[in-house]
């Protein structure tokens, strides 16, 4: 009986509770979209990074991130590489010969790092060789061809065709000199990455090092993310004296990032339930007000005064969760439109390229997000109910009803 008394005492007064309603339903839906639009750039900046660079886990020689060096390569590498190809549940390896030197070019020089790769196995881990922009990936088998970042193409001027000449410490504590000629120029949504890192083959690289295979970073991408850290945890048992790392351990700043868009979403719907808590309890008062006699009426023909709080109780989670609702199925339906069409942000490509985000944005929200949200909405609504409800309870009937 309260249930359905409560509901149409909301839509006695249409155009009161319609505004609330609607003002409910668009703060939601702007909250919730923006949200995901901030968890979609999180999200959208480590699958680039993966992609690009990370694979799911690396495994180097034991402090190589403290010590750089050349000659920190990691031991019994074929033997690691044969066991990793073995397993099932990894999808692919790519072995990198990681070199820090100079890129001399006849206008100018920079600091990299030097990537040497197995073109074919580095395919099957990052996606460098879709994000060519000039040139090709490695198409010939011509020796001492490199693969740049557009940034670094720009910095030191060079084109397809040039020639680069690249410095760097050799395994005798020598310099050695590798002349490339640029075969390929890169573009990936991180600006930094394409100014650092220059990519050649390793048979070159090892050539002119005078030495058998050196892996410096193995690579390796999963078949789902969710092996991660059981893997992880796997090969740190099986190859203690090495380092091994997953993404998230490499690019803890990354992890951060998606976590605080997460939080931050809970935070800005926080604020606007908050703001439109004081709307809600406005409405309602002033429903209580124009109430007042019929209210007691009510408690003089022995309604207990309990089942008014309660009543004045269900009538404000009604109102909000019906502007609730409207607004997490707008917001829903909107997100879900955005994840598949994306958000076109070339624009302001030039500046999503400093954090590492993609031009185009795929907005998400978890499904555990839309349970909170109806949560949070449910608690916002018992909070504003608190004043108008414990009005109506303490009314003295013989005072409404001689007054109003």
């Amino acid at each position: 009986m309260l249930l359905a008394l409560a509901w149409k005492n909301i839509w006695r007064n249409k155009k009161r509770s319609l505004i609330v309603v609607i003002a409910i339903t668009f703060g939601l839906w702007g909250g919730l979209l923006s949200g995901a639009i901030m968890m979609g750039m999180g999200e959208s900046m480590i699958k680039s990074a993966i992609s690009r660079d990370l694979a799911h886990i690396q495994i180097h020689k034991m402090h190589y991130n403290r010590d750089k060096l050349i000659t920190n390569y990691i031991p019994n590498s074929k033997e690691i590489l044969s066991q990793l190809n073995q397993s099932g549940e990894v999808k692919a390896v790519s072995p990198r010969t990681l070199i820090y030197g100079m890129a001399a070019s006849p206008e100018s020089s920079f600091g990299i790092r030097i990537v040497g790769i197995d073109p074919q196995k580095a395919k099957q881990v990052t996606d460098i060789h879709e994000k060519i922009v000039k040139g090709g990936y490695f198409e010939s088998d011509r020796k001492n061809q490199c693969v740049i970042g557009q940034k670094l193409a720009k910095r030191l001027n060079l084109k397809i065709r040039s020639k680069v000449i690249l410095s760097f410490e050799g395994l005798e504590e020598d310099i050695k000199y590798l002349a490339c000629r640029v075969t390929g120029i890169y573009d990936t949504e991180s600006s930094q990455f394409d100014e650092t890192n220059l990519y050649v083959r390793q048979s070159d690289l090892l050539r002119i090092l005078e030495s058998e295979a050196i892996y410096h970073e193995i690579a390796i991408l999963l078949n789902s993310t969710r092996l991660i850290d059981p893997f992880r945890d796997q090969l740190k048992a099986d190859y203690n004296s090495l380092q091994i790392q997953s993404w998230n351990e490499l690019a803890p700043d990354l992890e951060f990032l998606s976590v605080t868009m997460q939080n931050f979403t809970y935070l800005f719907v926080a604020i606007i339930l908050f703001a439109l808590l004081f709307g809600i309890t406005n409405t309602m008062l002033m429903s209580v007000v124009d109430r007042i006699r019929e209210l007691g009426v009510l408690i003089a023909i022995g309604m207990k005064k309990f089942k008014v709080f309660i009543m004045i109780l269900l009538e404000t989670i009604f109102l909000s969760l019906t502007g609730g609702i409207l607004g997490i199925i707008i917001g829903g339906l909107s997100i879900v439109y955005f994840n598949f069409a994306g958000i076109n942000l070339t624009a302001f490509a030039a500046s999503l390229e400093g954090f590492g985000a993609s031009a185009i944005l795929y907005p998400f929200l978890p499904t555990v997000m839309y349970i909170i949200m109806t949560i949070m909405i449910i608690v916002a609504a018992n909070l504003a109910a608190i004043l108008p409800a414990w009005k109506a309870m303490h009314l003295q009937p013989s005072e409404a009803i001689r007054t109003y």
